[in-house]
């Protein structure tokens, strides 16, 4: 045979290649596929951060560190959730100092209800026991249930709306 008069590799010649190309292709895509689930993985876990630990920011004011308290509600709030807690934070300020009133708060559950892009809902439930300090009067306890909106920010995932549930 003359080497000016090379054959063609046939299907059986091409077929190597062809499942390297295929094997490297799906490689590619799991890739892609796995770190796409671990975003979205990270995302969920990251809302429900931000919800809990609002929640537990929400039940947790003590009159001996009221103000920091209050700041770290606003620190984990945006929008309407920050305006509202906001506007009625000096009467809640008033109260807890004038009654040295103690709020421990403790999270009982929490789930995603949705999350889009950056948005998200998530349900949390969570118990306080308020109790004024010097005081012979029991300590009250105060069941939550809150649906909260969440936006993500530049931040990280911040709370938006707060709505009581039943």
């Amino acid at each position: 045979m003359n080497a000016s008069r090379r054959r063609l590799p046939g299907p059986a010649g091409l077929a190597p290649g062809l499942l390297v190309l295929v094997l490297l292709g799906a490689a590619l895509w799991a890739g892609v596929g796995l770190r796409e689930a671990r975003a979205a993985a990270d995302d969920r876990e990251a809302v429900l951060r931000a919800a809990r630990e609002h929640a537990v920011t929400l039940m947790s004011v003590g009159y001996q560190n009221v103000d920091a308290d209050m700041r770290r509600v606003l620190d984990t709030s945006t929008g309407q959730a920050r305006a509202e807690y906001a506007r009625d934070a000096a009467s809640l300020r008033e109260a807890t100092v004038r009654d040295r009133l103690l709020w421990t708060g403790a999270l009982r559950a929490s789930g995603i209800v949705s999350l889009t892009g950056d948005t998200a809902v998530a349900l949390v439930v969570g118990d306080a026991v308020v109790r004024g300090d010097g005081s012979e009067s029991a300590p009250r306890e105060q069941f939550r249930r809150w649906r909260m909106q969440l936006v993500r920010t530049s931040g990280g995932w911040l709370v938006s709306k707060v709505e009581q549930v039943a």
